[in-house]
């Protein structure tokens, strides 16, 4: 890493939920934070969800979000890298992020390694034991005949059904989300675990459990959940050296830190 550059993550910004304007004062809060840290990043990661629901037809892209997207447009032409993790709500990508934007998609959790770190970076969703019901949806979600079937449904009647099937998850999750299960109960250190059996992760970065988590693994690994950018509005920053999870609007007494 090059001097005084950073490595950012964040997630879950779902926007487009629950209304057009408090998705948008939050779209306007998100490009704030990315024109604050453009001096510094070297890299900036989102980790899905950065949608409420995504789906990239062929010659249509969803209304909305040209403030997000015209910012990460103009970091990546300054050349900071971009990537991008798909969350369970914009899983539907395809090639628009990177012809537009430069910007990698990942569908899957990817090693990375700077400074002699090592870093294990994903969303998190269907990950560690348990989840069964979500695990099997989620295959059919990613199957390309179930995409391409919802591709053909007008625009209209499609993202009609999405929002629908989004709002009846968030009534059922509640506040749920906002709760610390306790190491045992929590399926991502379960997971994390079960990874550090098999090769050494200095850092597990993930998003997807909407609460803001810092949690040391063993002596030398932590797991650090991003929260999101409804309630907490947290990120992670890499110096080259450390990580530090914070919050960008100083709700640092609401990040669980074991």
């Amino acid at each position: 890493m090059q001097a005084g550059k950073n490595i950012y993550f964040l997630s879950d910004f779902h926007l487009g939920v629950p209304t057009y304007e408090s998705s948008l004062e939050r779209e306007k809060l998100l490009v704030r934070f990315l024109e604050e840290i453009k001096e510094k990043a070297a890299e900036i990661f989102i980790v899905g969800d950065m949608f409420d629901f995504w789906y990239e037809y062929r010659h249509v892209v969803p209304r909305g979000y040209v403030r997000i997207l015209g910012k990460l447009a103009e970091l990546a032409d300054r050349g900071i890298r971009l990537h991008f993790f798909v969350g369970n709500h914009d899983m539907w990508m395809k090639d628009y992020f990177q012809q537009e934007l430069k910007m990698p998609v990942y569908f899957e959790p990817r090693a990375f390694e700077w400074n002699d770190k090592n870093f294990l970076v994903g969303h998190g969703d269907g990950l560690g034991p348990g989840d069964h019901g979500y695990k099997r949806l989620k295959k059919v979600f990613r199957n390309p005949v179930c995409q391409w079937l919802f591709g053909i449904l007008p625009p209209m009647i499609g993202i009609g059904v999405a929002n629908y099937m989004s709002r009846k998850s968030r009534a059922k999750t509640g506040s749920s989300e906002e709760v610390f299960l306790g190491e045992d109960r929590e399926w991502l250190i379960t997971y994390c675990r079960e990874q550090l059996q098999k090769k050494h992760y200095d850092f597990f970065i993930f998003g997807h459990r909407h609460l803001p988590i810092d949690f040391r693994l063993t002596a030398t690994s932590r797991y650090i959940n991003l929260g999101d950018w409804i309630s907490f509005f947290t990120y992670a920053v890499f110096d080259g050296n450390d990580v530090q999870l914070v919050s960008y609007l100083n709700k640092e007494e609401k990040i669980i830190r074991r």
